[in-house]
């Protein structure tokens, strides 16, 4: 069996979905399917094609190599900035067509198109593709676009809403199977579209346990940003508008006068600058870049009390992968998030960590200082998530339901 496979990101890229679908694809390869993979060149950690990527012309453009999975091509991404939300757009729109190209023109057939969205763009791109190769397209959701950036204030105008709810039905409607990270993604997916239940799959993401695991809280990372023993509340994940990252902010002016107390925000993103202003009048704030994916397992270590922030509404159109990462590292997690979700399910069932309502800033630093006054309880709930992780699909499985799925549509 062939597929094309349709993807923002691939590694060595190290966007969290790029690291996920690669490793899916290492397991389908190893099951015998030949795999084409169409992609961005390596851009996400600095919003820019990194050195070794760049050249002129055409290379500039597309470039095409093999990984140990099979053939990828990678096409220039458009890195314009994220506060720009016409640049931004243009970018998407830019990257699609890019990827439009090897899609439609590659001359070997497939039997099946997956699609990674969003950008929901490559929608398009996938179903295109599926009917110039007459093989079914399945479109991954990783995040449910537009909800997420009409949520956050990201998308305002009525007619543009209309317009991506639009390419949203269409995308949905064209596809002969769309997968989803959760339940409560794929109820969303079901209340815009009329589908069969085989329609819609529920395919987890995943978490590689080997490569995060528990470790040692006394880091080099800690020693890099000044921290010795304090108790570390850490956010690590991207900085933009679905996130409630005030919450941790106010939290932090809450606590400085706690010299027991460290507040760390990790990441990269379009409120990033803000970030770095605000902590610059308090002392037990600290604001870093995104770290080197192979820094991960010793960032997450790094921390006492990890949390998750997704603003009001989004809990039933995203579902953070760092939640997984944080189970594997063997620590406690503070979610605000909206209450009844998967999320705030898994946390109360597992006692894995806190839930707290969505943008509630009382119970979110409540929460805070009952866990950073209980080490054991730190303990157990961490030790909590990683036995729950451990029992969760790995890459294999979930590249087998994958394999399921390709297999029934053909």
């Amino acid at each position: 069996m062939r597929v094309l496979v349709i993807s923002p990101h691939l590694e060595p890229d190290s966007a969290p979905t790029g690291v996920i679908i690669s490793a899916v694809l290492e397991e389908l390869s190893q099951l015998g399917l030949e795999i084409h993979a169409i992609t961005s060149l390596p851009w996400y950690e600095k919003h820019e094609v990194g050195k070794n990527w760049r050249g002129k012309g055409l290379r500039r453009l597309f470039r095409t190599d093999s990984e140990s999975y099979g053939k990828v091509t990678r096409c220039y991404p458009f890195p314009f900035s994220k506060k720009s939300l016409i640049k931004r757009g243009l970018g998407f729109i830019g990257f699609t067509i890019l990827t439009a190209l090897p899609a439609l023109f590659t001359r070997k057939k497939f039997d099946v198109v997956l699609t990674i969205s969003p950008p929901l763009t490559l929608g398009l791109v996938g179903w295109v593709a599926s009917r110039r190769h007459r093989c079914p397209h399945v479109l991954n959701i990783q995040d449910v676009f537009p909800d997420v950036a009409v949520q956050v204030g990201a998308i305002t105008s009525p007619r543009m809403i209309r317009i991506f709810k639009n390419l949203e039905r269409f995308c949905y409607k064209k596809s002969a199977a769309i997968s989803v990270l959760s339940e409560d993604l794929a109820e969303n997916v079901r209340s815009k579209i009329r589908s069969t239940d085989s329609q819609i799959a529920v395919i987890p993401n995943f978490v590689d346990t080997q490569r995060i695991s528990p470790a040692d809280r006394q880091t080099s990372y800690r020693i890099e940003l000044g921290i010795n023993n304090q108790i570390v509340v850490m956010y690590a994940g991207n900085l933009g508008h679905s996130q409630s990252l005030n919450l941790l902010v106010e939290a932090a002016r809450h606590h400085q006068n706690r010299e027991d107390v460290a507040y760390v925000i990790n990441g990269g993103g379009v409120i990033a600058s803000e970030l770095v202003e605000q902590a610059q009048s308090l002392p037990n704030l600290f604001v870093t870049e995104f770290q080197p994916i192979a820094r991960l397992s010793e960032v997450l270590a790094s921390a006492d009390v990890h949390v998750v922030l997704l603003k009001k509404g989004l809990g039933v159109s995203s579902l953070p992968s760092k939640l997984y990462s944080i189970f594997a590292a063997g620590r406690p997690v503070i979610a605000s998030i909206d209450s009844g979700t998967e999320v705030s399910k898994i946390i109360s069932e597992n006692q894995v960590g806190i839930a707290v309502e969505a943008e509630e800033s009382k119970e979110f630093i409540a929460a805070i200082e009952k866990l950073i006054d209980n080490p054991n309880e730190r303990e157990e709930m961490g030790a909590a998530g990683r036995r729950w992780i451990e029992k969760q699909p790995t890459a294999k499985m979930v590249a087998e339901s994958y394999m399921d799925l390709f297999t029934a549509l053909k």
